[in-house]
This record gives structure tokens, C-alpha cells and sequence, in this order.
């Protein structure tokens, strides 16, 4: 059964970086290694890998790598951090106009 992963990565300016892959370890390399200059992460580099998920369904990763990407700072840093309860009072919240 083909495993696949979403990923998070803290770049030296200490923002971060969700991607999805087949071989998160050796992406992982290839952010470090720099092959990919037009990356968000080639000028941010070192990376750290801070979070893994595993996924059998590609789909599934995908739209969790897509929900991800949409999130706070600080809500990822909470899944980050494995403060999983906090996660839904960490939304985006909306500004109202009066």
C-alpha cells in the first residue's frame, strides 16, 4: 500500500511550509539541498520538519495539505505543537466593517 505525507517545515526566518509528497524524507533533502530555486523554502533554508501526517488516500492528503495552507500561524504551530485541542478556537477570524 503506496503511503503518502503532509508535511510542515520551519524555515529559518521561522515562518513555515506545507507541502504533500510520496517520500517526505527525501523532500525534506531536496528543501535543504536547495533544488529547487524558485521554492518558497530556497532562500528560507536550513528547514526543520515539524510535522508529519500519513495518508493511504492521495485525495485525502491533499485536501488536509490544502485546509492546512489556509491556516493561522498559530493554528499550525498549535498541530505543531500536538496542542490539538486549541485547534478550533484558533480560526482566522473575520473583520467586520460597522
Amino acid at each position: 500500500m503506496k503511503v503518502f505525507y503532509v508535511y510542515i517545515l520551519t524555515c529559518s526566518d521561522n515562518s513555515y511550509y506545507t507541502g504533500f509528497t510520496s517520500d517526505v524524507y527525501k523532500r525534506f533533502e531536496e528543501h535543504n539541498a536547495g533544488k529547487h530555486p524558485t521554492s518558497y523554502t530556497y532562500s528560507r533554508r536550513p528547514v526543520l520538519l515539524s510535522y508529519i501526517a500519513e495518508f493511504t488516500n492521495p485525495e485525502i492528503g491533499i485536501s488536509w495539505e490544502k485546509q492546512i495552507k489556509k491556516w493561522s500561524r498559530a493554528k499550525k504551530k498549535a498541530l505543531i505543537d500536538g496542542e490539538y485541542d486549541r485547534l478550533p478556537n484558533l480560526a482566522k477570524k473575520k473583520k467586520f466593517r460597522n
